[in-house]
């Protein structure tokens, strides 16, 4: 382990229109706002971060797949293929990383497809309902994870 463990962060479909579609549940910050904020606060921790958004479920299964070559952790937020994809789910469960969920909303607040998480199987927490925040909140908890010290 390096003294600043890398973390990938990666983002799945529509999060690259955050800040335009539906802000009254996505909020106005954008994935430039997230990221910015991402990197910030990994700074503070002393991790480095990859930052990646793809609406292409293959491209997040490659992701996943790699991301033990470089990288300490795994934080997703998978958007729409949190509740559909198995490929991506044993995908991360394959990386041996730890894995972080997050989601902008609060899942359990919204349709009922919304509730259940493929994702969630091979995360070690969820993070959800607090926007932006929530991405740091789990930049803080990889960083326990990765450095249990």
């Amino acid at each position: 382990m390096t003294d600043h463990p890398s973390i990938l962060i990666v983002n799945g479909p529509n999060l690259n229109m955050l800040g335009q579609r539906e802000p009254a549940i996505y909020g106005r910050d954008t994935l430039a706002d997230i990221e910015a904020a991402s990197r910030a606060k990994a700074s503070e921790l002393g991790l480095t971060i990859e930052f990646r958004q793809s609406n292409k479920e293959g491209e997040l299964v490659d992701w996943a797949q790699s991301a033990g070559k470089n990288h300490a952790g795994i934080i997703i937020n998978a958007g729409g293929y949190t509740h559909t994809s198995v490929a991506l789910l044993d995908a991360l469960i394959a990386s041996d990383l730890p894995v972080v969920e997050v989601h902008l909303s609060n899942i359990f607040r919204r349709e009922e497809f919304r509730h259940h998480s493929y994702i969630s199987r091979a995360a070690s927490g969820v993070i959800c309902g607090f926007g932006l925040k929530g991405y740091l909140l789990a930049l803080d908890a990889m960083a326990q994870l990765v450095r249990p010290d």
